[in-house]
């Protein structure tokens, strides 16, 4: 099969011809007819995230973004069929961990992610391990692009509004607007929020608002804890910062009113290291919650594909173009001078 691998960080992947996978006896594999580019993918290319155990052993296959077709199956795999039109969470899980038995799969104590711990769906095949508790069916009407699309960065901020507790009229500011803050905007939006954006390029924060956004702020232009307070009258009731630098993570903070709550799901870069200081007084005196969001758990596919399928959230209108496998070090360089305007995902291999 052809698949394009990362065989030194920061150089340009290489399209090679590789054995087609075969599953073991609790395995599928799944025929990508979409692959996500993920800007996480970049992130592995770049060799960042070392600090959180996240750095491939190379030559690798990145992707973790997909829907395609089950084409084989390993003989204890159970509630699947060839033929059947799946996805998966990009974090693969055990299945019998406390957190898998509890409902929450995506903190598994043996979580694993494509194209990071093995090889993922830059190619025209792709192995799922675990296959009867990661593989997660599509309803008829969800094509393989939409489920790309949701792969990782629209479940991740369907999950980050979730997990903001976020009510219908409540203020709710997002920094970054690129494709997890554009996913949280559309959800947030479709729970009933007032949604502002917040980024640094204004056609970015005009697509924000094709999204649901009410507001949109350009961190170049504007001091954004003031802006946002303005706007709301008092600050945001929540913040979700899906960028991950210094800068957004304090802008969210503190662009809160008292008793508001900050979700951080995008992951640092290597200028932090994994560590941002926080305002601690003002988030004792304000009672202000800082909560962590990962992923999604997979209970949670059911509600979020269900939206999907009736209308109420439409992830394939954040993907920006379908390209070849060839195009994807022109998608990393796109991403390395921030200019992607959405989803790039591959549909053609």
């Amino acid at each position: 099969m052809k698949a394009a691998r990362v065989v030194e960080h920061r150089t340009p992947l290489v399209i090679e011809n590789i054995p087609d996978p075969t599953p073991g006896p609790q395995d599928a594999v799944v025929r990508v007819e979409a692959s996500g580019i993920c800007r996480s993918d970049w992130h592995a290319w770049m060799g960042d995230w070392s600090w959180i155990g996240l750095a491939p052993e190379l030559p690798i296959t990145p992707g973790h973004e997909f829907g395609g077709e089950v084409v084989a199956l390993g003989k204890d795999v159970q509630g699947f069929k060839i033929g059947d039109k799946v996805t998966v969470p990009f974090h693969y899980a055990c299945g019998h961990c406390e957190y898998c038995h509890s409902g929450v799969p995506n903190r598994c104590e043996n979580l694993g992610i494509y194209g990071f711990n093995w090889d993922g769906s830059f190619a025209e095949y792709v192995v799922v391990r675990n296959a009867s508790f990661n593989l997660i069916p599509l309803p008829e009407n969800v094509d393989a692009v939409t489920a790309a699309a949701i792969g990782c960065r629209f479940m991740t901020g369907y999950h980050g509004v979730m997990r903001g507790n976020v009510k219908p009229g409540e203020w709710v500011a997002i920094h970054g607007a690129g494709g997890v803050g554009l996913s949280a905007i559309q959800t947030a939006y479709a729970v009933g929020a007032q949604v502002i954006a917040v980024d640094v390029d204004d056609e970015k924060l005009e697509k924000a608002r094709q999204e649901g956004a009410v507001a949109g702020v350009n961190a170049r232009k504007e001091i954004v804890p003031e802006a946002i307070k303005e706007i709301t009258k008092g600050g945001a009731h929540v913040g979700i910062d899906a960028l991950g630098i210094k800068e957004t993570v304090l802008n969210s903070v503190s662009s809160l009113r008292k008793g508001g709550r900050h979700v951080q799901i995008g992951l640092t870069t290597s200028e932090e290291g994994g560590f941002v200081a926080l305002p601690m007084d003002f988030i004792t005196c304000a009672e202000i919650e800082i909560v962590g969001s990962l992923g999604i758990p997979h209970p949670d596919y059911r509600g979020l594909l269900s939206l999907v399928s009736e209308g109420r959230l439409n992830p394939k209108s954040l993907v920006e173009r379908e390209v070849y496998l060839e195009d994807v070090n022109e998608v990393f360089d796109n991403m390395t001078h921030f200019r992607t305007k959405g989803f790039n995902v591959i549909t053609r291999f």
